[in-house]
């Protein structure tokens, strides 16, 4: 019967390969194998009479309404266009140094990952803006398409994520159920909160990384990353005051909204909602809160929204006939006969999701890989938010992992003419590297995603 699972999740991944949309994938795959299942005497069908309860615990789940409320700010803040004002204030405070392009457009999608979290809206809006004028300064074209590509995934990692808030409601879940199976009754939760903080340190280190990489570039090969001629710069004898007024408005919306979660003030999905209306607030003042604008948002905001949780739905029905199937003993047993223990079971795991993030989306891995490995793990005594963080690094590779890597296309649809596929695709290999040194410092040092919340919490 514990074959079935294997067979149910061989049957899922070929279909998704294959461009099947994914909820439907994985609702009607998961169907198809109760009929079997059913038809075999290998599955009990009431274990679908905890789908009713499951949808309307979806619904009626108040973590998940942060998702709506930080798309809709993302994509608001996307359309006032302050990275425009950052990029070229940015630009022209390290444009004078070797790889200063490189390090303002990091410190860009930092700042932006900080207050939007869109990677394909940051990609294409500082692919639009920089790259060409990086080409034009004589930047190598591999590092220029590679710094943007992996800036405009620190959406990933750095807070507000949507993948922190999505991974926040799996993993408490999981981690209920781990503390459950371990005869612990009254167990423990981790929240969105405590990924949010634990993030920060990650996350700014994955800044300093990419930082260092350009500076070393500088020094071994200073003709890939030149200095912009002082008289190429827009010069202004208010260039301090320039870029605070570009550095404010985003700054007061991060330190309101992460500010407030951190304080304590409010719970993610209230901050969220402080976010959805400040994102208003910086659009009006920046003239671009209008009808057109406002009706994109919303449209924009209700796909994406309405994606997200069809997969939630889908993967909601694939874990009960997954589980159906003994599909989770048999992950059990698999990751506890490893030998090495608690280490080489999370090295298998994270194996496992960087190579799915070569043809899968972040979303796909979250809901249909960590509710499978998730109560596993756990259950070895694994800290939730250390955890937590290395998933979240992990699944912001499968944005620059080719072939299927989305920041890829987003910037491959914005790029020009000069620049070729294999341009990006080698361009984001030493990031990559990086990213997967910033997952051995942490898995070395766990404290660097757990010492912050025990602080504040």
């Amino acid at each position: 019967m514990e074959w079935m699972a294997f067979y149910l999740f061989a049957a899922v991944f070929i279909l998704l390969l294959s461009g099947y949309p994914v909820a439907f994938t994985l609702a009607g795959t998961a169907l198809a194998f109760t009929f079997i299942g059913e038809a075999t005497g290998t599955f009990d069908p009431a274990f679908l009479q905890a789908l009713p309860n499951r949808l309307y615990g979806i619904i009626t789940n108040q973590i998940l309404i942060a998702v709506p409320l930080f798309v809709f700010m993302g994509v608001m803040l996307e359309r006032s266009r302050i990275a425009e004002n950052l990029l070229d204030t940015m630009a022209r405070l390290f444009g004078p140094l070797r790889g200063g392009m490189g390090i303002s457009v990091t410190l860009v999608g930092m700042l932006l990952a900080a207050s939007t979290g869109i990677v394909g809206a940051t990609v294409v809006t500082m692919g639009l803006l920089s790259l060409p004028t990086m080409l034009k300064r004589g930047y190598d074209p591999q590092i220029s398409t590679g710094i943007i590509c992996a800036s405009g995934t620190l959406g990933q990692i750095i807070p507000p994520s949507i993948v922190l808030v999505l991974l926040g409601d799996v993993l408490s879940s999981a981690y209920q159920q781990a503390q459950l199976d371990m005869g612990i009754f009254s167990p423990e939760t981790i929240s969105v909160g405590d990924l949010f903080v634990g993030a920060v340190i990650p996350g700014l280190l994955l800044v300093g990384l990419y930082i260092a990489y350009l500076a070393l570039i500088a020094f071994i090969k200073p003709g890939a990353v030149p200095a912009m001629p002082r008289d190429a710069l827009q010069h202004s004898n208010r260039l301090v005051e320039d870029v605070l007024l570009s550095l404010m408005p985003p700054l007061l919306l991060i330190i309101a909204v992460l500010g407030s979660i951190i304080g304590g003030f409010a719970t993610p999905t209230e901050a969220a909602a402080i976010g959805a209306v400040g994102a208003m607030l910086l659009a009006a003042l920046k003239k671009q809160l209008n009808r057109e604008n406002l009706t994109e948002v919303v449209r924009n905001t209700t796909r994406v929204t309405s994606m997200v949780f069809m997969i939630l739905i889908g993967a909601s029905l694939f874990s009960l006939v997954f589980r159906g199937f003994g599909g989770d003993e048999l992950v059990e047993e698999l990751l506890s006969d490893l030998p090495g223990g608690t280490y080489t079971a999370v090295f298998a795991v994270m194996l496992v999701m960087f190579l799915l993030g070569f043809v899968l989306d972040f979303i796909e891995i979250t809901f249909v890989v960590v509710p499978i490995v998730g109560p596993v793990l756990l259950a070895m005594d694994i800290d939730p938010v250390w955890l937590g963080i290395m998933i979240a690094i992990n699944l912001q590779t499968s944005f620059l992992t080719p072939p299927f890597g989305f920041a890829l296309f987003y910037l491959r649809g914005v790029a020009p003419d000069t620049i070729k596929t294999m341009h990006i695709y080698k361009g984001v290999i030493p990031f990559i590297i990086i990213q997967i040194l910033a997952m051995a410092m942490i898995a070395y040092k766990p404290q660097l995603a757990t010492w912050l919340p025990t602080k504040i919490f």
